[in-house]
């Protein structure tokens, strides 16, 4: 069997009777640098629903759908500007197969033990892509989400992984990208903290992992005194989406105004860009695009 799948079905008949194939479509896989020429990213996420997150503005299965999911994937990895997609394996692969990541920058996500929910939630174990699969897949880094909780003997164990998940990629020349959040639990439910202070704290604590901090990149919420905020690293820095339940155009404006920060090098996005309220998938890609590339 050579060449792409045409579509679901043809995924599930690889996966099935060609495994490796995958492995053979990520040896061949054209790539490309990091950064292009004018020092921007544009990466489309799509990590949530290994964690058990499926919802999207009040909708609880509205990640439930694998089919409607990728066709929105590829919808957003289509368009003019977007340089790539940071997902787990089983999203990665399921792209790869139908042709969608040739010339991406792809981020594998390490740590999805965390279920959404669960009271093991900050006990954040890499369960996805580790150091070696990131490397033997040909993949240009991995992302770790790094919740904070003083109050959760779960955070120290999160902490320990993600050191040491940064050292090995760096290691190996490799993006390792770091997504802090200081945070607690509320009748039971892990809250982050969305106030500088503690977004500040949440930096200091993740540029710190790891033997060095050569290719550590961040992934931050935008916050009010985002100046401040950006004051706390030299790391370059992504601006993540967000909860997408609030107006497009305020988003759009709250990141247009981060985007124009020192370090700040543009967005990593999900379930806003590929669920927005009027459904153009496509349309709300183009806007964001637009603010990095401006």
């Amino acid at each position: 069997m050579t060449g792409f799948a045409r579509d679901l079905a043809e995924v599930a008949e690889i996966r099935a009777r060609h495994p490796e194939r995958i492995a053979e479509l990520l040896a061949a896989r054209t790539r490309r640098p990091l950064l292009g020429d004018d020092g921007r990213l544009m990466l489309v996420a799509c990590d949530h629903p290994a964690r058990a997150a499926l919802g999207v503005r009040g909708v609880a299965d509205a990640m439930a759908s694998r089919s409607d999911l990728l066709a929105r994937l590829r919808t957003a990895l289509a368009r003019p500007g977007v340089d790539g997609l940071l997902a787990t394996a089983d999203v990665v692969e399921d792209l790869l197969l139908l042709g969608a990541l040739e010339d991406k920058v792809v981020v594998g996500s390490m740590n999805r033990g965390g279920l959404s929910g669960a009271v093991f939630e900050l006990d954040d174990r890499m369960t996805g892509y580790d150091v070696a699969g990131i490397r033997d897949a040909g993949l240009d880094g991995g992302k770790m989400l790094t919740r904070i909780d003083p109050d959760d003997p779960g955070t120290v164990r999160t902490l320990e992984a993600c050191g040491r998940a940064v050292s090995d990629l760096a290691r190996e020349s490799l993006l390792a990208m770091v997504e802090p959040f200081w945070c607690h639990r509320t009748g039971g439910r892990v809250v982050n903290q969305l106030d500088a202070e503690a977004v500040i704290r949440s930096v200091h604590v993740a540029q710190g992992l790891g033997a060095t901090s050569a290719r550590t990149w961040l992934k931050l919420p935008v916050v009010e005194e985002m100046e401040r905020v950006m004051d706390a690293t030299t790391l370059p820095t992504l601006i993540l989406g967000g909860d997408p339940s609030g107006r497009p155009d305020t988003t759009y404006a709250e990141w247009a105004k981060a985007l124009a920060l020192p370090s700040v090098r543009g967005l990593v996005v999900g379930r806003a860009l590929l669920f927005p309220p009027d459904d153009d998938v496509a349309a709300a890609v183009d806007t964001a695009v637009s603010l990095v590339r401006s």
